[in-house]
């Protein structure tokens, strides 16, 4: 169980302690590693020679458990903050000074919230259910990674961007060209082609996504100041569509990476069941 305490901190050997029956405490051997026991279960021997005033200072939380390499049933002794520093300064080690101020200082950091405890699992069936748990937050992070990686392309499409563009601009600037634009924007409803001029659909006009430009020029031969309609992708409608592009982008690398892993194993990717001979 020592692992589940200090190898949130691997590298700094720092006591950390855990939720253990709803209160913070210490392995005895973490805190023997720390005051440099040759041998950690040594400590056990201290701390049954003090049990009685040990007791006086909180319960006495133990854990019967068999190494899982076989051998004897050993128990586990977690100590609170009390008993964690009277035991340290029973040890009279080199080290106690040092481990009694980082006792005091990680506690304090505990009850501060400044770090969270972890809870040590006391059984089998605890340790099931926190692997669960653990396994059901990774998921709930690789769920809000697929949300956040395509826009967080699409910020990056969009970097340079300029603010209206039209269909050809649009189609050159996010790299997959004016006729898969013209296609997707046609498609989806957020535009149509009448009399052969494209103009913003409901859908578009209602997202913002699309809107006519009104440009004035004079006319080449009379002069006359003449106003033209062109229809552009507004800065919002660019952004939905480089969303739109790098999601497609990430479902196709998924969908590689399946092939791939099917070639693999020598199998073809959704192959189907061979039909029974008649």
């Amino acid at each position: 169980m020592t692992e589940v305490i200090t190898k949130a901190v691997e590298g700094s050997n720092v006591i950390v302690p855990a939720m253990h029956d709803g209160e913070l405490r210490i392995l005895d051997t973490d805190l023997a590693a720390r005051l440099g026991f040759d041998r950690p279960r040594d400590i056990r021997k201290l701390i049954k020679r003090y049990e009685a005033e040990l007791c006086r200072m909180g319960r006495c939380a133990t854990v019967a458990r068999r190494p899982e390499t076989g051998g004897h049933t050993v128990i586990e002794h977690y100590l609170n903050e009390e008993q964690a520093l009277f035991i340290t300064a029973k040890s009279e080690t080199a080290a106690a000074t040092k481990i009694t101020i980082e006792i005091v200082t990680q506690f304090a950091a505990f009850k501060r919230g400044e770090v969270v405890a972890q809870a040590v699992p006391t059984s089998f069936r605890e340790a099931l259910l926190l692997a669960a748990d653990q396994q059901e937050k990774i998921e709930a992070q690789e769920r809000e990674l697929a949300i956040i990686t395509p826009k967080a392309a699409a910020h990056d499409y969009l970097a340079e961007l300029p603010g209206d563009l039209g269909v050809r601009d649009a189609g050159r600037e996010l790299k997959v060209g004016q006729q898969w634009v013209t296609d997707y924007i046609d498609g989806h409803g957020w535009s149509c082609v009448e009399g052969g001029k494209r103009k913003p659909a409901h859908y578009g006009l209602k997202h913002g996504y699309c809107r006519f430009v009104r440009k004035t020029y004079p006319h080449p031969h009379t002069g006359e100041e003449i106003v033209r309609e062109d229809f552009r992708l507004t800065g919002k409608g660019i952004a939905r569509l480089a969303e739109i592009i790098a999601t497609m982008k990430v479902q196709n690398e998924a969908k590689t990476g399946l092939r791939n892993l099917a070639e693999k194993v020598g199998k073809p990717p959704f192959a189907k069941k061979p039909e029974p001979v008649s």
